[in-house]
């Protein structure tokens, strides 16, 4: 059985959508392929948001920001945007 995916997105991808993803990584279990991905991905991982996380023992030193492609979305069952407004592309569900 093919695992769901879910995928989060934000303007840079260094901060809200990579501690969502994480969040979902780790309560899934491995159940749910997890992405995550920015508009315009910032350099690294905010660094105020690597001491919570760390905090509830979510590491993210090895999370990188990446970029939208629309492949990815288009193969995400869910796509969930992340206080993007006019900033994220529009891509029509499946």
């Amino acid at each position: 059985m093919t695992r769901p995916t879910i995928m989060f997105v934000c303007v840079h991808n260094a901060g809200r959508s990579q501690m969502a993803a994480a969040f979902a990584k780790t309560l899934s279990g491995g159940r749910i392929d997890v992405r995550s991905a920015g508009s315009a991905p910032a350099d690294s991982i905010n660094p105020v948001v690597r001491e919570p996380m760390a905090e509830v023992g979510i590491d993210l030193a090895a999370a990188r920001p990446r970029v939208l492609v629309a492949e990815d979305v288009q193969s995400s069952d869910v796509v969930i945007t992340m206080g993007c407004g006019d900033a994220c592309p529009f891509f029509p569900a499946r």
